[in-house]
């Protein structure tokens, strides 16, 4: 790889004997992986229908690796369903490494395109609420897509800058995860793109862009709440002291150990400037000690105070949903948990609202809540959103096709198909493969009009 020459005399610094195994490795192949969404599917029956050759990501129980050569995940109907994210494996500790549980009120302020914060809407096991940030509004709308491919309802998605959200949210999230922006020096090996990218930008920009943002979401972290700091990139300016200077803003904050897996480094005091040995207990994972392109991940816990603000909750309105919307929602069954008292109208569009949601309003938002449909005139239509948050049963009218049916494929391109063999009634039906919901079509005496999301639909 032809590297910036002031990256390789400051890498090899910083590696020392290790250097050679370094640049080495750099002029190997990527490792590829994907993630198994266990909001919709367990490991265990994920892998009993696999149709890829896996091996287990050691530091992520939900991870695998995959020969990118053998087979091409992004083309198969399971991803189109959301059974799995594709991802770079070393890219999926940080929202491993989380400690998100049932019922927390979580933010991912640099979430886009949506890897870290699927897998964070995953944990909460349908509780809590996750709030997903990216400054970049058409960045946060690809974010948008991955969310709802999950079928996450209890989420919004923004898109604000850090000091808009800390005035609006303080000390209000049990959990905060900062994948921060950076000079990416793990993704050289990606494309020459970032190399060059790097030689233009610099380490110096990125972190004077991080300590910005830790201003801001150290106000926002709950006493006893816990945040995680990531980035992939290498040097210490943009990893070990910016850990200083996060700890800095608040004598509360403290580091945890990070797990320190097969082929994990330690942070390295000696690369911060207090020489604070506390740096120890983050983790640098170098692409010639693991399976992965790099990353730096560090563990920040604010310690519990007598007093703790309560943060501002949605004020549920609640609607009556017209005609022809209440007769369509009449077909979802109630385990789906869809409440009519959380059911909102916004301009004819139904969104359903978590119970448990903080106040959002006066946020530039891209999606508040699970958007359920739109009522147009005479009738109302339901959304590519809500397909994906149902399962199997959830609605009363399903198709279910096997994924070697070649009208499975041909659906996904927007094509209309017939149905004939399957028992089901005229009007909206829920298309499912094995089991697992794609999306809409309307079915009138056995053949399907195709309503799915064009913007969604497999290029040829």
């Amino acid at each position: 790889m032809n590297l910036p020459e002031s990256f390789t005399n400051r890498i090899k610094t910083q590696l020392g004997d290790d250097y050679d195994a370094y640049m080495n490795c750099l002029d190997q192949g990527m490792h590829h992986g994907l993630r198994v969404n266990t909001n919709k599917i367990s490991v265990e029956d994920f892998l009993k229908i696999s149709p890829f050759e896996l091996k287990p990501v050691p530091w992520t129980i939900n991870g695998f690796y995959y020969d990118d050569k053998a087979c091409t995940p992004s083309k198969h109907p399971y991803y189109y369903a959301g059974l799995y994210y594709i991802q770079e494996p070393s890219a999926m500790a940080p929202a491993s490494i989380l400690p998100v549980e049932d019922g927390d009120v979580v933010l991912d302020i640099c979430a886009a395109p949506g890897g870290k914060s699927t897998e964070l809407a995953a944990k909460l096991h349908g509780t809590g609420f996750l709030i997903s940030n990216d400054i970049s509004n058409s960045r946060a709308k690809a974010l948008l897509k991955n969310l709802e491919l999950f079928g996450i309802g209890n989420m919004c998605v923004v898109s604000e800058a850090p000091n808009k959200l800390s005035t609006k949210f303080y000390q209000t999230f049990d959990k905060i995860l900062i994948d921060a922006p950076c000079s990416g020096e793990g993704m050289f090996r990606k494309s020459q793109s970032m190399v060059t990218a790097w030689e233009n930008n610099g380490v110096e920009l990125f972190a004077g862009l991080q300590r910005g943002i830790l201003n801001e979401v150290v106000k926002m972290l709950k006493p006893g709440g816990t945040m995680l700091y990531s980035t992939c990139t290498f040097s210490p300016e943009e990893n070990e002291q910016s850990i200083e200077y996060l700890l800095s803003l608040d004598d509360t904050l403290e580091l945890v150990e990070v797990p320190k897996y097969p082929g994990f480094c330690n942070g390295n005091p000696a690369w911060g400037k207090t020489e604070n040995v506390e740096l120890e207990k983050c983790a640098r994972l170098w692409p010639h000690h693991i399976e992965g392109e790099g990353h730096f991940v560090a563990l920040i816990h604010k310690k519990e105070a007598e007093q703790t603000q309560v943060f501002q909750s949605w004020i549920h309105r609640g609607c009556k949903p017209d005609k022809n919307a209440e007769e369509f929602l009449a077909h979802v069954s109630s385990d789906a948990g869809i409440r009519s008292a959380y059911i909102e109208e916004n301009k004819g569009r139904l969104y359903y609202m978590a119970e448990h949601m903080p106040d959002v309003s006066g946020l530039r938002m891209l999606r508040q809540g699970l958007f359920l449909g739109e009522i147009k005139k005479n009738r109302f239509e339901p959304s590519q959103s809500l397909a994906m948050y149902l399962k199997q049963g959830q609605f009363d009218n399903e198709v279910n096709l096997t994924s070697s049916d070649d009208r499975v494929l041909r659906y996904l391109k927007g094509e209309t198909i017939e149905a004939s063999d399957q028992k089901i009634k005229n009007g909206y039906v829920l298309v499912l493969v094995d089991g697992y919901p794609l999306g809409w079509a309307k079915n009138t005496n056995g053949t399907l009009k195709n309503k799915y999301l064009s913007g969604w639909r497999m290029m040829s």
